[in-house]
């Protein structure tokens, strides 16, 4: 398994097929139908240039930003930490996004991902020396996942639609 900094020429079509998988797993895993609906909708082909044009912009401010774990056959995961200039948002590092396909869970590579992550958090310059990132409560493997890194409780999201 290679780790490597995301690359658009070659990447694109890998990175987009797992956050479009991260996306449908969130939607059926972690809500009922109405939340599914709702996830599933977003992935237009607008949506996908819109995020690619996005991960491309913070690929460019911070090069290390994206992370993709390549078996030779393509990407098969990712994590995605915002770059330093965004580090405002929550005064720290933001772990925005990581995802591995299920066939390659249990391997390792999400251990990996993480640790690829915090070490590009580490090197920013941040208002705390520390790492958020949203969970849902409903995603337990999820959760387990970042108690064994120490990850901790530091408020909770409240959200409402527009």
């Amino acid at each position: 398994m290679e780790l490597r900094a995301y690359d658009p020429g070659r990447d694109a079509v890998g990175l987009w097929e797992c956050k479009r998988a991260f996306e449908r797993g969130l939607g059926a895993n972690t809500g009922g139908e109405e939340k599914e609906a709702a996830y599933e909708g977003k992935l237009t082909d607008a949506y996908r240039e819109r995020y690619l044009d996005w991960v491309d912009r913070c690929v460019a401010d911070d090069s290390d930003c994206v992370v993709v774990a390549d078996d030779g056959d393509g990407v098969v995961g990712y994590a995605f930490v915002l770059p330093e200039r965004l580090s405002m948002i929550w005064d720290a590092a933001v772990l925005n996004e990581i995802y591995v396909a299920p066939e390659h869970r249990g391997t390792g590579v999400a251990d990996d991902l993480i640790e690829a992550v915090i070490a590009t958090a580490r090197g920013q310059d941040l208002p705390l020396d520390r790492i958020v990132l949203d969970v849902d409560p409903k995603n337990d493997r999820a959760g387990a996942f970042y108690d064994r890194y120490g990850f901790e409780q530091w408020g909770e999201m409240v959200a409402r639609d527009l």
